[in-house]
């Protein structure tokens, strides 16, 4: 995704969400036409299904996986890892990039992430079986921490198996011996 977008050409609705810096990884708060998402898609390259997607300033370094949903992402600010699967999982890349690897270039009167600054950066490549095994693990505490169908469950079965334990042993008591 390499052009422009001007403000006459997003609407407050639409048909394809319009990613900027403040809506990246969030609810969009702009959209284009199908007309122009075709033509882009035409015109440029863009992400696969997914692929990471990387905040390149502004909110510097926060990460998403590509859904594959028709959207499109403001030029520059956003980029991509086009990686191979067969050594590193994008999943795993998505967890590893999300501690912020990389060291963002200053001196600009704006801080900004660029390729050089991604590539550079050094993470932990373990077998793709221990990279699958690392990201089901995330997964799961990921669900429990922000999927309220998963994690308010979990969360209530464990206060409730923690109540009935304090009960049982706070209401058993021991019979006096003579």
């Amino acid at each position: 995704m390499s052009t422009n977008t001007s403000k006459a050409e997003t609407s407050a609705d639409g048909d394809v969400p319009f990613f900027k810096i403040g809506t990246f990884g969030k609810e969009p708060d702009a959209f284009i036409s199908q007309e122009k998402y075709d033509e882009y898609r035409k015109a440029f390259s863009f992400p696969k299904k997914g692929d990471v997607l990387i905040s390149a300033a502004g909110t510097i370094g926060r990460t998403v996986i590509y859904d594959g949903e028709p959207a499109y992402y403001q030029d520059s600010n956003i980029v991509w890892i086009d990686n191979d699967e067969r050594k590193v999982l994008n999943k795993y890349l998505y967890y590893c990039y999300s501690m912020k690897p990389w060291s963002i270039s200053t001196g600009g009167t704006i801080a900004r992430l660029y390729n050089d600054n991604i590539s550079k950066a050094r993470i932990p490549v373990p077998p793709l079986e221990e990279q699958a095994r690392i990201v089901a693990i995330l997964d799961r505490f990921n669900a429990l921490c922000n999927d309220l169908s998963s994690g308010l469950p979990a969360e209530i079965e464990a206060r409730r198996k923690q109540y009935e334990y304090y009960r049982d042993r706070l209401l058993t008591f021991r019979e006096k011996t003579p």
